[in-house]
């Protein structure tokens, strides 16, 4: 724990803010900043990084899934579904974490977020496609439709291959007790890619399930005493900020330009982190 001045307490409620921003607006939980924040720039040992930022990723979650239930963005459905696996593989991750040394931890962090980087420019070019209206007689308990404010249209869509996704969602959830990044990272790109959810309703819906998995996982590491109570406290007042901000951007910005800027601040953690896990290894 670095020493409380006024200056750090102040980077350390910004950086909240940002965490929180990201998070809300992105479904990721902003662990994936948090994470080598803590370790490059404070020097906080992997673990306790780890365990700060899925308590963070919790406050994210209860900040806006609330929000997002109430205008009908998240759907409950999917959401309950997937957490549960993902809630099993979060558990799953903690207990593997405090077995493995944290120079191997910071070493798969960075080799995850490559790709992670590689898929979010990919997306963040795609050209936007409109919604297509869900086919006749093919409905099920999980389709759902949501307003979107930046289109102007309401955006109706089907929900499909619910079975791989639940299997996935046990790895996302791993990832997430084990590297402290929400499992929002895998979560987004399930339910955008392999069940057909537009963007922002995935987003919505993967930070509706990503407190769960986290709060999971959080107590293991609690159990454990790795938990830095005084950093973690200060970081979580400025997510909560951040969160409202993210729910805001959510709304009204394009989900392909947040996912450009996501893809750049990415592709530099994952090389900061992959040079000093190379060096400690």
């Amino acid at each position: 724990m670095p020493e409380l001045t006024a200056f750090n307490f102040a980077v350390l409620v910004s950086f909240g803010v940002f965490i929180g921003l990201m998070g809300s607006a992105m479904g990721i939980g902003g662990g994936i900043f948090m994470v080598p924040f803590l370790v490059l720039a404070l020097k906080v040992p992997i673990h306790q990084a780890v365990a700060a930022s899925l308590v963070a990723i919790v406050a994210t979650s209860s900040a806006v899934a609330a929000v997002n239930v109430e205008r009908g963005l998240a759907n409950i459905r999917l959401g309950i579904t997937l957490e549960v696996t993902t809630a099993l593989g979060s558990i799953v991750g903690a207990l593997i974490a405090s077995r493995l040394p944290s120079a191997a931890m910071q070493l798969m962090f960075a080799l995850m977020l490559f790709p992670v980087s590689a898929l979010m420019f990919l997306k963040g070019r795609r050209p936007h496609k409109p919604a297509e209206a869900v086919p006749a007689g093919a409905a099920s308990v999980f389709d759902s439709g949501f307003f979107d404010p930046a289109a102007a249209a309401h955006m109706p869509y089907s929900v499909r291959n619910m079975t791989p996704a639940s299997f996935i969602s046990f790895f996302a959830g791993s990832l997430s007790g084990l590297l402290g990044i929400g499992g929002g990272i895998v979560q987004v790109p399930v339910m955008n890619l392999l069940c057909g959810v537009p963007m922002k309703a995935a987003a919505a819906t993967s930070n509706f399930i990503i407190g769960v998995s986290a709060a999971a996982s959080a107590y293991v590491y609690f159990r454990q005493g790795v938990i830095p109570l005084e950093l973690t406290a200060i970081i979580v007042v400025g997510v909560l900020i951040g969160s409202f901000l993210g729910i805001y951007a959510l709304y009204k910005t394009r989900s392909e330009k947040l996912q450009l800027v996501f893809s750049a601040l990415t592709l530099l953690v994952a090389v900061k982190m992959l040079l000093v896990s190379l060096r400690a290894l």
